[in-house]
């Protein structure tokens, strides 16, 4: 099986303040895997150093066999990251922001099929040709979700993807990122939402303080912690951590 993503010792520094601490994990090829913990823990320094957006102060990772240090263009290729926090320009409609978006990545009859793409993805039917700041929080995350995708990233990079959704734009997110997967892409995802990751992920990631602490399917955390949730779980290696 091909590794999509691999870390290896992974540490980032803030001054003399070490926010990562020596951070090591590989993910296989068409995996959904979560990263969990509470605020501060390092889950958006460790996906912004995957993106290439956070230099790494040592140790290594690797996107498909490519350096995120020394190969960070050939990376970029691969990748796609939509941080929590991602917008889009609002006097714009949807389908034209997609197609700004695309015109970075192709031109003619190759972009216009990525266009399609996007539309297709974010199932927003005629909303489509909507102004963006008519839009709902919901109907903004997919159409940035779509954005993230129509480009064929290999790895898809998810930081808090469903943050102050209701539940079923939460649930029809999820839905998104599934099909996303069964494509044969790979993604790492960031949440709080516990419940989230234990449906979704086929592994999860518990960071506490800059370092994993835990990792495992769903079922295995919670039959080694004799648990019924993954908060619990999380709870209690966190205590004990």
């Amino acid at each position: 099986m091909t590794d999509a993503l691999v870390l290896k010792d992974v540490r980032k520094t803030y001054g003399q303040r070490e926010a990562v601490h020596g951070v090591s994990l590989t993910i296989p090829e068409g995996e959904i895997f979560g990263l969990i913990g509470h605020n501060g823990a390092g889950k958006t320094t460790i996906l912004r150093m995957i993106s290439t957006i956070l230099k790494i102060t040592s140790g290594t990772i690797e996107v498909y066999g490519k350096d995120v240090a020394t190969q960070p263009d050939e990376v970029r290729k691969l990748i796609s990251y939509l941080p929590e926090d991602a917008g889009a320009y609002k006097d714009l409609t949807g389908r034209r922001y997609l197609t700004f978006i695309a015109e970075f990545f192709a031109t003619g009859k190759e972009r216009d099929e990525m266009v399609e793409k996007g539309i297709e993805l974010s199932d927003l039917g005629d909303k489509i040709d909507y102004r963006i700041d008519t839009y709902s929080k919901g109907m903004m995350r997919r159409l940035l979700i779509a954005r993230a995708i129509m480009t064929s990233p290999k790895l898809a990079i998810l930081d808090e993807v469903t943050s102050g959704l209701d539940v079923i734009n939460a649930y029809e997110i999820r839905e998104v990122i599934r099909n996303i997967a069964k494509s044969g892409v790979t993604v790492i995802m960031s949440s709080h939402n516990m419940f989230e990751v234990d449906m979704l992920c086929d592994r999860v990631g518990m960071i506490d303080q800059g370092n994993l602490i835990e990792i495992g399917t769903p079922a295995e955390l919670k039959e080694k912690y004799g648990k019924e949730t993954l908060e619990e779980v999380f709870v209690t290696a966190v205590k004990g951590a």
